[in-house]
């Protein structure tokens, strides 16, 4: 994602839009005011207008925003105007699933392969890919330009992981495992806490029964 010194909270919202701009394209809607996102979206239409301002805005006032013009340039934003080849590393149960995700194709994100160490599953297919060892792992990064690796191994070996694979130049980790990692200044890191997600869930019903 390009932030080019945008806030974190206006960044963290681009996917939501995007999610919602998908969504009308399918319903086949052609043009949306920010008051009418707003309503679907529940962000109130200033903070909408506001987000946009920080991009060039992309809208004229009275015409509202071509939803098809919107959706291009806030993926362009996003990164998903360019294909980023991804591995998975960990073919336990959160590997396999990610695995039968279908959703990474059409944001871009193109799976290239799931490794794992432990003999018993390496050389098992998942969906339609065949485990490989982590010996084969250092190759198929490079052959391959691979510039995100999934980690989804047991939190005691994610540091390793970690260390491996921005050593062998990838740039983005998506860590499922329940451990913070530490990278160096060029790769980046999204954190995947499902624990912490259903806590804050938790939590705010707590608020709401109080």
């Amino acid at each position: 994602m390009r932030n080019n010194g945008i806030s974190r909270a206006v960044t963290k919202r681009l996917p939501r839009y995007y999610r919602y701009l998908t969504a009308l394209k399918e319903q086949g809607v052609e043009r949306i005011s920010s008051k009418e996102l707003s309503e679907k979206m529940k962000v109130t239409a200033s903070q909408i207008r506001q987000d946009f301002s920080n991009f060039g805005g992309f809208g004229q006032q009275g015409y509202g925003y071509n939803v098809d013009y919107l959706y291009k340039e806030i993926g362009k934003i996003l990164g998903l105007d360019t294909e980023r080849k991804m591995v998975i590393i960990g073919a336990g149960r959160m590997g396999q699933a990610l695995v039968y995700y279908q959703g990474f194709s059409k944001r871009g994100f193109t799976l290239t392969g799931i490794f794992d160490k432990a003999p018993s599953v390496i050389g098992t297919k998942v969906g339609d890919f065949t485990v490989q060892s982590l010996d084969e792992l250092e190759q198929v990064i490079k052959d391959n330009d691979i510039k995100i690796a999934v980690i989804a191994v047991p939190k005691l070996a994610a540091q390793e992981v970690a260390d491996t694979v921005c050593d062998l130049g990838v740039e983005g980790i998506w860590n499922f495992a329940l451990v913070d990692l530490k990278v160096p200044s060029n790769c980046v890191v999204e954190n995947v806490h499902l624990v912490e997600s259903l806590m804050n869930l938790a939590y705010n019903i707590s608020v709401k029964e109080s």
